[in-house]
């Protein structure tokens, strides 16, 4: 994707908390008490989204400014949303995923976990900045947590793990191999259309979107919280 004057960006309005997520670069989402604290926010986050794109390989030079925000689409948020979780998937995501696509997504999810990886490893060993009432989750209450929301995501596109296989997921490598394989297949439309009760499932656009915000923003945590 080349560079554009402007970027495209969708809000997910709650009743306490706005999210700001930028269109075509999933995991580039940032909440905020507001629309314009959400993209300042958004656009604060810009140099340490270009840090995961680095890891990539992938091009990004975008270092904008409230300007260059071109909101497509106000979505109004749930429970989840205020709770602090994008849980709107945008319009957007349902459209067809290519094999060109399928493959950026690979990249993308890739490069999210090498972030939390090089986090983790600059947080062993050091103490983590507690929140102002003494509460914040240690380096590995954080990394089981990350784990268990992304068993819950694949159960989100039809995947449901089985005892044996979730023991496992604490081997990193065979845990991402289950992932990769789960998208493909749900590009690939082998997955189920609905849930075990009639639910609807995420698409695999949007199951990369929340996969990666939630990687991505427990691995930005880290850096904050390093003391």
């Amino acid at each position: 994707m080349g560079q554009v004057s402007t970027l495209d960006v969708y809000l997910e309005i709650g009743k306490k908390k706005v999210f700001a997520s930028a269109t075509h670069w999933p995991g580039w989402c940032r909440s905020g008490r507001s629309e314009s604290e959400a993209l300042a926010s958004l656009a604060n986050y810009a140099q340490r989204y270009a840090g995961v794109l680095k890891l990539a390989g992938l091009p990004f030079d975008h270092q904008p400014d409230l300007a260059d925000f071109n909101v497509t689409d106000r979505m109004i948020g749930d429970s989840g949303t205020d709770f602090g979780a994008p849980s709107i998937a945008p319009r957007c995501d349902a459209d067809e995923v290519d094999a060109i696509e399928l493959a950026r997504m690979k990249t993308l999810l890739s490069a999210a976990w090498q972030t939390l990886d090089l986090n983790c490893e600059n947080a062993r060993g050091k103490e983590l900045q507690k929140g102002p009432r003494g509460g914040g989750r240690n380096l590995g209450a954080m990394v089981k947590h990350v784990v268990d929301a992304q068993i819950a995501y694949l159960g989100r596109i039809g995947v449901k793990l089985a005892l044996a296989q979730t023991e496992q997921c604490v081997v990193s490598d065979y845990f991402r191999q289950v992932i990769v394989d789960s998208l493909e297949a749900c590009v690939r439309r082998m997955l189920p259309d609905k849930g075990p009760r009639g639910g609807v499932l995420w698409t695999p656009r949007y199951f990369v979107r929340r996969t990666m915000w939630h990687i991505l923003d427990h691995a930005w945590e880290l850096e904050d919280r390093i003391l």
